[in-house]
């Protein structure tokens, strides 16, 4: 076996520990959406209130991207994710043992910020670890294979709570944090770790090199269609899915937990697929722009109330797209040079939670307002949605584009240091 196919199976070792952590990110994430029921329940939440409830997780967890994109230039993955992710297990502790609304708030905001750097972790490792030219592939497979934490929070925890009760699911969740945690102690390493404890982290220098990223004239239509496309399908599967099937269709909480294992498997699918279909540089930005905006189209559809069947089918058909996200990785790495990967996926991630905490809590109170007007809550919600998709598609095709050949033109591919 020869050295480079030694190297690279230690890579997949190590990137498949990291990729635990982002599965119980995952789980985290879109735990509110099968909670809803029973939270709204115990607590009498307002559908406001509930959508602040799934946000508190996502604007915590944007709030502190660029510091973890910091954090992972000088640190690397593993310091900084062993160093955060313990926050997560305890906010998962302190929101399972909530005696109110707020100390429920309190513990989304801290399992947010020890979640903060699970994915981008990945994609730095992957960047740093792979050639290049494999970086949408792998980066697809990391995330099809995290989207498993997704299967968590379907009918396994939808049992839980049915037959314990949501605060047991939490405990669950945390419980799996820990033992995520566990491994990539043991299991990971960083390529040049032993060099990074002598490096010092320059604030003003690192804030500097964000204000060159948003200067150039391609960040804005990146960050706009961040926005707006992983939080669509997150309303969707991490907030609205379970409460929809439930008050139109009459379905179960476990019956609801089985559509989004489907939703969920088809979700590890495609961001994979859309990685090995990759059509690079030339036609990537094309196919963005069509898969957002036949995901919006879907979610127009699903707004005119269809029958039972036809509206899983369409979440089912957002869920498949939702892989797309693959190509918008893609396309950020491709569209900055390689001594700012690190921050601009960063930015863009950053872009893509605090878009997801926005919907999620706009979306709460299009549900209140649309419910004192007496129209039917979810028709408003999915309407909405499908119609800022839309917008951020259009100006994602209207802003200026990177320029030319692709930024990292004329420099070496990122294989392992």
């Amino acid at each position: 076996m020869s050295s480079s196919t030694a190297s690279d199976r230690s890579a997949w070792a190590m990137l498949l520990v990291l990729i635990s952590g982002f599965a119980l990110s995952q789980a985290f994430r879109t735990a509110a959406g099968i909670m809803a029921p029973a939270l709204q329940q115990e607590f009498q939440l307002s559908p406001q209130q509930l959508g602040l409830f799934a946000a508190a997780f996502h604007f915590s967890f944007a709030a502190l991207q660029l510091f973890m994109g910091m954090g992972l230039d000088v640190y690397g993955p593993r310091r900084t994710v062993l160093t955060v992710f313990p926050l997560a297990v305890g906010g998962s502790i302190v929101t399972a043992a909530a005696p109110s609304y707020g100390f429920l708030i309190l513990g989304q905001v801290l399992t947010g910020i020890g979640c903060a750097p699970a994915f981008l972790a990945c994609t730095v490792f992957i960047s740093r670890r792979f050639a290049g030219e494999r970086f949408a592939a792998v980066n697809g497979a990391a995330l099809g294979i995290g989207s498993v934490g997704l299967l968590l929070t379907g009918t396994p925890l939808a049992w839980v709570i049915q037959h314990v009760s949501w605060r047991a699911g939490f405990y669950v969740l945390s419980a799996c944090g820990a033992l995520a945690w566990l491994a990539i102690l043991l299991l990971v390493r960083d390529a040049h770790e032993e060099h990074v404890q002598h490096q010092q982290v320059d604030v003003s220098s690192a804030l500097r090199g964000y204000g060159e990223l948003f200067r150039l004239p391609h960040t804005l239509g990146i960050v706009t269609l961040a926005l707006f496309s992983y939080a669509s399908f997150m309303a969707l599967r991490g907030l609205w899915l379970t409460p929809l099937l439930i008050d139109r269709h009459g379905f179960t909480l476990v019956q609801t937990g089985n559509v989004a294992i489907a939703i969920s498997v088809l979700g590890m699918i495609g961001a994979p697929l859309f990685g090995r279909l990759d059509p690079g540089e030339r036609h990537r930005r094309a196919w963005i722009i069509v898969c957002a905006l036949a995901t919006a189209l879907m979610f127009v559809c699903m707004a005119l109330r269809p029958a039972a069947w036809v509206e899983m089918a369409l979440a089912l058909g957002i869920s498949l797209l939702s892989g797309f996200g693959t190509l918008q990785y893609a396309d950020v790495r491709s569209a900055y040079p390689a001594r700012m990967t690190g921050r601009a996926m960063a930015v863009f991630t950053m872009a893509m939670f605090l878009g997801v905490a926005v919907i999620q809590w706009l979306t709460g109170g299009i549900a209140s307002l649309a419910g004192r007007l007496h129209a039917e809550p979810y028709a408003a919600v999915l309407s909405a949605i499908g119609v800022l998709l839309a917008f951020a598609a259009l100006a994602f095709r209207m802003l200026p584009a990177p320029g030319g050949a692709s930024t990292r033109a004329g420099e070496p591919s990122q294989s392992a240091p």
